[in-house]
This record gives C-alpha cells, sequence and structure tokens, in this order.
C-alpha cells in the first residue's frame, strides 16, 4: 500500500505526485486518500517545493471511489453509516488541502477522471489533459448522485456545464472540458507531460512568497461581496508591496534584470 502514491521532487522544486493503482484505476481508496492528504500537507509545508504535479500510471487518471470497498462497509451494524461518513469526510478534506495547500496545484490528466476523480481534477488550480482524456459524473447511472464532485466542479464551470454533466453522467471529451473551463488545455498524449513540466517549470521561477499570496488570496475573494473582494484584496496588495520579493522584483524590472528571488 505504500506505492499507492508515488512522489518525486526535482532540482526547480516540481514535485511530481503520481497516483500509482492502475490494477484499481486509481480509486480514491480509503488508504490512496490519506497518502494525498499526507503529501499534500508536507508539501505545503516544504520550502524545496515550489509547485506540485499531480499526474497517475496506467490508462485511467482516477475512477472515483473505490465502490468495493465502500459497498464493504454495508455489513456494519448501521449499514455502513459511519463508515461512508468517514470516506467523504476524508475525500472532502483532501481536496479542500489542494485548495489550501500554499504551493500551486497542476493536474496532468491520462485516461478518464470521473466522479471523485473528476472532482479531483476541478480541486486543482490548473489541469492539463491528453486530447483522449475524458471526464465525467456519473453517479445517476448509479441511483448515487455525485454531490460532492459538485462542490468542485460549480466552482469550475458555469452552471449550466456543470448541471449537465451532473444530470446526465455523460463524458465530456479533453476538448470540451477546455472549452468550459474544466481543464486548461488538450495536448496529444505525446506532449502532455512536457506541456505539464514547461508550465510547472514557468511557474516555480516565481517567488514563492508571491504565488502562496496570490493562490490564498483567488480562493479567499471568490467568497466575498464585490466590496468586501476589493478590500481585501487592496490588503493584500499592501502587505505583498512591503514584502522583500516585492521590493527585489520591483527593482530588477527597473533595472533590466532577473530578479533574485529570497
Amino acid at each position: 500500500m505504500s506505492n499507492l502514491l508515488l512522489s518525486e521532487l526535482n532540482d526547480a522544486g516540481v514535485l511530481r505526485l503520481t497516483l500509482n493503482d492502475a490494477k484499481r484505476r486509481n480509486a480514491l481508496s480509503e488508504a490512496m486518500l490519506e497518502q494525498l492528504g499526507e503529501r499534500f500537507a508536507e508539501a505545503s509545508d516544504d520550502p524545496n517545493v515550489r509547485v506540485i504535479v499531480l499526474a497517475a500510471n496506467g490508462p485511467a487518471f482516477c475512477a472515483g471511489h473505490n465502490l468495493k470497498e465502500m459497498t464493504a462497509g454495508r455489513a456494519d451494524a448501521d449499514a455502513g453509516k459511519a463508515y461512508f461518513s468517514k470516506i467523504m469526510t476524508l475525500c472532502s478534506g483532501v481536496m479542500q488541502s489542494m485548495v489550501h495547500c500554499s504551493k500551486p496545484v497542476i493536474a496532468e490528466v491520462t485516461g478518464i477522471a470521473t466522479a471523485a476523480g473528476c472532482q479531483l481534477v476541478a480541486s486543482c488550480d490548473l489541469a492539463i489533459a491528453a486530447d483522449t482524456a475524458q471526464f465525467s459524473t456519473p453517479g445517476v447511472h448509479i441511483g448515487l448522485f455525485c454531490s460532492t464532485p459538485m462542490v468542485a466542479l460549480s466552482r469550475n464551470v458555469a452552471n449550466k456545464h456543470a448541471m449537465e454533466m451532473l444530470l446526465t453522467g455523460d463524458m465530456t471529451s479533453a476538448h470540451r472540458a477546455a472549452e468550459i473551463g474544466l481543464i486548461n488545455h488538450a495536448v496529444s498524449p505525446e506532449s502532455l507531460s512536457e506541456t505539464t513540466m514547461a508550465m510547472a517549470h514557468k511557474i516555480a521561477s516565481k517567488s514563492s512568497m508571491t504565488l502562496a499570496t496570490g493562490k490564498r488570496a483567488f480562493y479567499a475573494q471568490r467568497e466575498m461581496t464585490l466590496a468586501e473582494a476589493y478590500e481585501y484584496a487592496s490588503q493584500v496588495m499592501v502587505e505583498n508591496m512591503l514584502a522583500q520579493d516585492a521590493v527585489e522584483g520591483i527593482s530588477a524590472f527597473i533595472e533590466k534584470r532577473p530578479p533574485n528571488w529570497s
């Protein structure tokens, strides 16, 4: 079980986390969720990590929850209610940890991303997919509405696009996913990793303080009214202007030289 999630940090500070349970289509089992939660918490506090890429081995990026594992919980005295609550709380915590992680998170999507797997993609800050990848929230096919995937999905795409995916359960192509804002780009499978890592390295070259400040502010202001958002963002800008990296970055721009981030 220790090999469910592979981890590799390169010299540029790009951490690749790779789902490695291809036999189960990288399902979000209890063990997988626990490992994801641990790694995102560690990476958020690790100064050597600047950007996180979430990838997967095998033909599927992630097929969602492990339904066999969850169904086994029905044998409990409460018909599985406590276990289902535990898994949903664990999964929701992982998704939120990705949003709250101080490092930008980029999904590198091959194959299918369904149900909680689609939620995983939507919870990343950016997503690049092979043009052969597909996405869906297919719970309606089995009498189980994708309510938790809905939270991340509805915060990434317009309401009617989200509702179409949720109500029909149909597969959405990578090109369509890019059109509706679920992913940033759909590229050839051959160029997927290269494209993703190029973006990761570009972002990793920026000030980590600035990236953390911006990511935190982006998600915070979305939940505010317009006036509240501007007041909050103005305060963030003031504090950001006083930071050493902003002093260095502006000076470097004026002096036409590369910045030396602290």
